[in-house]
């Protein structure tokens, strides 16, 4: 009897374990980029297929989820009130109604 639950235990949680959500939540890992308005940038793919990133500026703690846009080169995030274009190793941040620049040449110091 002992063994036919043990089996049953099992099998539960095996169960369980295949209910996980394929998307994992974003790494803790914020990549810090500063730009030449001296504004600190950091962003993180939110997830996996890296057409997402989360931004937050100036060390605060709003997070905007950037959604992957057309760009003639390089990439460019936006949600339509912020945005983040990157190209190779460094970017700009905007304001996407008054295009108000944030910063350029953001990039890591």
């Amino acid at each position: 009897m002992k063994a036919l639950m043990a089996v049953m235990a099992l099998a539960t949680l095996a169960g369980c374990a295949s209910l996980r959500p394929a998307q994992t939540a974003p790494a803790d890992t914020w990549t810090r980029w500063v730009c030449d308005t001296q504004t600190e940038v950091l962003w993180r793919f939110a997830d996996a297929s890296r057409d997402t990133v989360d931004v937050r500026l100036g060390g605060g703690d709003q997070v905007y989820r950037l959604k992957a846009e057309p760009g003639a080169s390089g990439a460019l995030y936006s949600d339509g009130v912020l945005a983040l274009h990157t190209k190779g190793e460094e970017g700009l941040v905007y304001w996407v109604a008054t295009n108000d620049l944030i910063g350029r040449g953001c990039k890591a110091p």
